[in-house]
């Protein structure tokens, strides 16, 4: 049974421990391109500069391109109730919270098509 982690730090733990990363990173390239929205990362980055980047391009998709973050979360499916319960009157912390919920998703997507 799928039990979600509780931060990106266990994420990431889990997806290694798992010997899943490597597709958890493909599969963001994948929905990241699929939103015209590349990425590209290395399937050897490190979990710490993939949480980081991932951050960092989050948080530039709210700032500057509204309308292709909402369509980039659509497409990996992030739940919209997930979206709207966040508090955004700080964006640093909306976008952190965003890429977990995005990694969370990924990893969903992953651990269930390894799984069956």
């Amino acid at each position: 049974m799928f039990v979600a982690p509780l931060n990106t730090d266990l994420l990431l733990s889990e997806a290694q421990k798992e010997d899943l990363y490597l597709k958890l990173v493909e599969q963001v390239n994948k929905d990241f391109n699929l939103a015209n929205e590349s990425l590209d990362f290395d399937v050897s980055i490190a979990p710490i500069d993939l949480k980081v980047r991932l951050h960092d391009k989050i948080y530039q998709l709210i700032q500057f391109k509204f309308a292709e973050y909402l369509n980039l979360l659509y497409i990996i499916d992030v739940p919209e109730e997930q979206i709207k319960s966040l508090d955004g009157s700080d964006l640093v912390e909306l976008a952190e919270q965003v890429a977990f919920l995005v990694l969370k998703r990924e990893w969903q997507k992953v651990w269930f098509r390894n799984k069956f």
